[in-house]
This record gives structure tokens, sequence and C-alpha cells, in this order.
């Protein structure tokens, strides 16, 4: 498939297409967002950052996930807020950066990213459901093939990963595939959609935390271990990687900044839609948590952490409380939850490609609306085969893999941007500005460079992330030498 050829920094947005709708107010953006954050992960990974911390101090890798959450969406909101056009962060680096300068190759780079990362994003969300739905059904999670590749590259390292095909991946296959029917419509219908979906996410939250709530034991809660908080590399180590699994479960926040040209008063309700998801979201996992701990000893969970048992760890709390229909209640809302995630992404997600082709820095067809539905609907189904391919690689790996590189292409440059921009357009008009700037802002470039580096074989995904830069940078410099663009524009004519 060949690129667009447009003039360098053109924008056909408004001669080529029908423009999208704007059929979205403050409640439907909230609810996508929350939609988008609340998905399998938070119900899979309790295990994951306990068997990290090793016990209940475990919170503080929720409770940091939570305060970085907060430090970035300020970045977010007034970056959303001054920008609001669709595909987001594309055009936040792109207008931090320069338009005809870096900011062209980095924005590429970040749309380039977003192929691979969304797709796995998506993923990530119909493996866990498939896992989940296994407490329905135990042989989902028998495995009945799988093969490791390994690469060596020079100066890299050996990258790995494994194909694993479970009884279960059709099931992640059919999610990936009944998501791109049911967003295959106006957006309207599917911010109505998006309210049916909450019901269900709400619904197995409440009810977890009533269960944990009414049933907590104090004691075991805080039974913590004798070196608990002992600040050693061991502890260090542990909450870099509970951070990062717990900042994997609220990722989201960003979702509506994708789909800004479908909102009403973007200026308004892109940067409150960020801020409130967060705090509601935080306070939903902090409490669940929390209360799942006090009625689940936490050494079971940590033995759990690397068996199957740990996908339906609540299913197997809700059982011992109320007995096997309780199991089997929270099991159908928790797959409803994590389809609703997947909806959510799949969404936010087909902007960013569609965006970036308009603007003649990505592949022409991902610029295509559907003439009658008025959505990119090219963008739509290319992200969602994508993710289907995907359902063929493991879980762990794809979480993992997902987070570094969103880490270096997305938020570090993020939050270091917000900076660059202030400093560099003072008089640019700021619909909303963060509180106690600059301080959010390098709060979350240090947090985020500390849950890179802090976990134990981080350099085996950073791998992933170098190659998909390298790549990356060789692919824009071809096209931009071709097409006589930054950094092989021609000089300006001094008079």
């Amino acid at each position: 498939m060949q690129p667009a050829l447009p003039q360098p920094g053109l924008n056909t947005q408004n001669t080529e297409r029908p423009p999208l709708i704007r059929g979205m107010g403050l409640g439907s953006a909230v609810l996508l967002n929350i939609l988008d954050m609340i998905g399998v992960g938070p119900f899979v990974t309790i295990p994951l950052i306990v068997g990290a911390m090793g016990g209940p101090q475990a919170m503080l890798g929720w409770i940091f996930g939570a305060l970085f959450a907060v430090c970035d969406g300020l970045v977010i909101a007034e970056l959303g807020a001054a920008m609001p056009q669709a595909g987001g962060s594309y055009n936040f680096l792109k207008e931090i950066y320069g338009p005809n300068k870096l900011g062209r190759m980095l924005s590429f780079l970040f749309v380039w990213q977003v192929s691979f990362s969304a797709p796995l994003s998506i993923a990530s969300g119909c493996l866990g459901l498939s896992s989940y739905a296994g407490y329905f059904y135990k042989p989902l999670s028998q495995s009945l093939a799988s093969h490791d590749f390994h690469l060596a590259l020079p100066l890299i390292g050996s990258l790995q990963a494994t194909a694993v095909i479970t009884r279960g991946t059709p099931v992640a296959i059919l999610a990936v595939v009944l998501a791109v029917v049911l967003l295959y419509r106006r957006i309207p219908d599917i911010a109505w959609f998006s309210r049916l979906l909450a019901i269900g996410v709400f619904g197995s939250l409440a009810w977890i935390i009533f269960t944990g709530l009414t049933h907590f034991n104090r004691q075991m809660a805080f039974d913590l271990p004798a070196n608990a908080f002992h600040l050693t590399p061991e502890f260090f180590t542990g909450l870099g990687a509970a951070m990062l699994v717990a900042s994997y479960d609220y990722w989201g926040y960003y979702n509506i900044c994708f789909l800004s040209e479908e909102v009403r008063q973007p200026e308004k309700n892109v940067p409150r839609a960020v801020l409130i998801s967060i705090a509601v979201v935080a306070v939903l996992y902090l409490t669940m948590n929390a209360s799942v701990l006090g009625v689940v000893p936490w050494r079971e969970l940590s033995s759990t952490a690397q068996s199957p048992t740990r996908y339906y760890v609540m299913s197997v709390m809700m059982e011992r409380v109320y007995g096997a229909w309780a199991g089997y209640a929270i099991t159908a809302l928790i797959v409803w939850t994590a389809f609703a995630s997947v909806f959510s992404l799949l969404l936010g997600y087909s902007r960013v490609p569609y965006a970036a082709a308009l603007d003649g820095n990505y592949f022409k067809a991902f610029g295509r609306v559907h003439e009658k539905l008025r959505f990119p609907h090219i963008s739509l189904l290319a992200l969602g085969g994508l993710a289907i391919a995907f359902c063929f690689l493991r879980l762990a790996d794809v979480i993992a893999a997902l987070a570094v590189i969103r880490i270096l292409l997305q938020f570090l440059l993020q939050s270091v941007g917000v900076i660059v921009l202030r400093i560099r357009q003072p008089k640019r008009k700021r619909p909303f500005r963060m509180w106690l700037y600059p301080l959010p802002a390098i709060l979350a470039s240090l947090g985020f460079l500390y849950m890179l580096f802090s976990r134990p074989n981080f350099a085996r995904e950073v791998r992933y992330a170098v190659v998909l830069v390298v790549v990356g940078v060789a692919i824009y410099l071809l096209r931009s030498a071709r097409r006589r663009e930054w950094p092989f524009a021609p000089a300006p004519v001094s008079n």
C-alpha cells in the first residue's frame, strides 16, 4: 500500500470528506472514558500486584498509580482543551514539536506505534475476557499449540515472542468481531450503546465492593509481613512492577481526546471528562482492592499469580461468600465489563490513523469516512483485523510490550511536551491550564521513567520499543526524502 502524497503540512480535513458528528456531551464522554479504563485488568491483575510486593502493602502500587494518573491526566487535560481535534496525541506531538519540523516525525511515530499498541491493547482485553470466561468452562485455558520465536539483532539483542492457540482463542477473536460490528454505525447510536454497557461495568464493581466491605476482615487485610516496608532494592523493584500493572489498569483517561472532533464543546468537556473519569475510577479501584484483601488472604492471592486461577479470582471470592450461583453471575458481569472496554478502545483508537491520514502523514485509505454513517470505517476495520492477529499472543507478553511502547512513544513525549509548548507558545489559548504547573508534568515524567526501568527484566520489553522506533524512523525518512519533507525540505529562499 502506498502512502498519500499531499503537500507537506496540507490538511484535507475540510475538503475531502464529510464532517464527523459532534454527538457526545459530557456524560457520554465520561462514560466512554470509564468504559475504556475499567476493562478486565483490575479483576485479573490484583494477584500480580500482590505477588510483586509480597503482601497487602501492594495497595501502594494502586495509590501511586492513581497519583501518577492524576498528574498525567492534568497534562492530557491541558493539551486536549487546547487542541480538540480528532487524533488526540497525534495532534499534540505535531503542534508541540513543530508541524513541519521534528513534530511531523514524532507524530508519524506515534501513529506508527498506535498501529501496533492499539491492537495490542484491544487484544489484551479480549484475551482477558476469554480467560475469565474459563470460569464457566475450565478447558478454555487449555493450550492446543504454541511456538516460541527468537530473533537475534545486532546491538539490540534477542527478541522473543510466543504464539499460543488455546480453546479460548476463538472467544477472544469473536469479541473483536462483535465490537467491530457494533461500532459500524453513527456516533449518536454508539453513545447510547455505551450507556447500556456501563450498567454491567458499574454493576460488577458495586457488587464486588459491597461484598468486600460487608465481609471485611480487618486482621486479614492488614496481615503485613515483617519486612513489608523495609526500603530494600527488592521493595523498590516490586513497587515498580506493581505500579506498572496498576498504571496499565488506569490507562484510558486520554481516550476521549481521540474523539474530540465528535464531542460538543470539547474545550470544556474534554478536560472535564479526563479528570472526572480518573477520580471515579481511582475511588472504585482502591475501594475494590482493599475490600478484596479483606476477604481473600493475600498469600492465597500471591500463590495464584502465575496460575490460570488468577484470571477469575473475583469469581472464586463471590462463590466463597454466596455460593456457586454468585461465582457464575459475577463472571458474566466481568466478561461484560471486559467487552465494554474493548468496545471503547476500538472506537477511540480508530480515530488516530484517520487524523494522520487526513494530514498526509499516514496511509491515505485510513482517512476515508463512510458516506452514510460518517465514521472512519477503514481505520476501524484495520485495527480490528490486527487485534485478531494479536489474540494469538500470551496475555502477559501483550501487557508488558504495550506498557513500554506507550511510555516511551506517548506519555513521556507529552509530559515533557506540555512544558515545551508553554515555553514556545506562552500566549496560546489554553481553555484549561494544569494545576500547580509544572509539577504534575515533572512528576508524571519521573513516574513513567521509574516504572519503565525499575522492573525486573525490563530490557526485554524495551528492545521491542527500540525496534519499533528504528523501523518507524527509517520508514519516515524514506518517505520524507521522496516527498521533500522535514528534514529533507528545501531551505527557504532568502530575498
